[in-house]
């Protein structure tokens, strides 16, 4: 199972949100090309990094930033927020992110996330973003009544690599991931899925990890990394 140490982006700098909220942000780090660096030196071996602005936009705003963090190490990133178009995707592939995380626009336009992911195989991710089951969009501004579960199952047979899912009420505030709603959607679909949102201690690791062969194949942490709750070394060695 892999871990995901996250970079999330608000004006050029690494922060983090309590429940998607632009306006409680922590500033954890003003180098997010140091951020990626540390986060190598710790052991991990991908990145998971999240344009908040742009999510907001609709479309790139901290790509200064990205682009720092794809020169300052060679760990494989998977990068989200305010990707809507094929171009835009295109040019992401072509600076070097290894996966392209697809949110509002799997919802609003899913062929696009088809044809996206016939275009680049194995680097087209699905992010679904819920709030009592039900996927929230627009940096999580507005809540739709499509559930997690149908829009998973929605992209079954279209050759995505990875659908990330996250518990909106858990993310960020360290109160533990939300096992039962990310098996509920590993259990609809083939597509292996990214766990996010409430990592607070190995424990959730663990957890996590005990469903491995029920198909959630990774997790994304966050706050619980800055400020300490969880034990990299731990965690690695849990997910391993």
């Amino acid at each position: 199972m892999i871990l995901y140490p996250a970079i999330d982006l608000k004006d050029g700098v690494c922060v983090r949100l309590k429940r998607g909220i632009m306006a409680d942000a922590t500033i954890y780090n003003d180098d997010p090309a140091a951020q990626a660096t540390q986060f190598k030196t710790l052991g991990f071996s991908w990145l998971h990094i999240v344009d908040l602005n742009g999510a907001f936009a609709g479309q790139p705003v901290n790509a200064d930033a990205v682009s720092a963090i794809l020169g300052a190490t060679d760990l494989p990133v998977q990068l989200g927020g305010g990707i809507r178009d094929l171009q835009t995707i295109q040019r992401w592939i072509d600076r070097g992110v290894a996966r392209v995380i697809l949110g509002t626009v799997a919802l609003r336009d899913p062929d696009l996330v088809r044809t996206a992911a016939r275009e680049y195989p194995g680097r087209i991710a699905v992010g679904i973003d819920a709030k009592g089951g039900k996927v929230a969009v627009e940096g999580w501004a507005e809540v739709s009544e499509m559930t997690a579960i149908d829009l998973a199952k929605s992209f079954e047979d279209d050759g995505v690599a990875a659908i990330i899912h996250t518990d909106i009420d858990r993310d960020g505030v360290l109160e533990g991931v939300n096992v039962a709603a990310t098996l509920e959607v590993a259990q609809a679909v083939s597509i292996p899925v990214i766990a996010s949102g409430g990592v607070a201690t190995v424990a959730d690791v663990t957890a996590l990890k005990a469903r491995e062969d029920q198909g959630i194949a990774g997790a994304i942490i966050g706050r619980a990394l800055y400020e300490g709750t969880l034990e990299p070394a731990g965690a690695l060695a849990a997910a391993a």
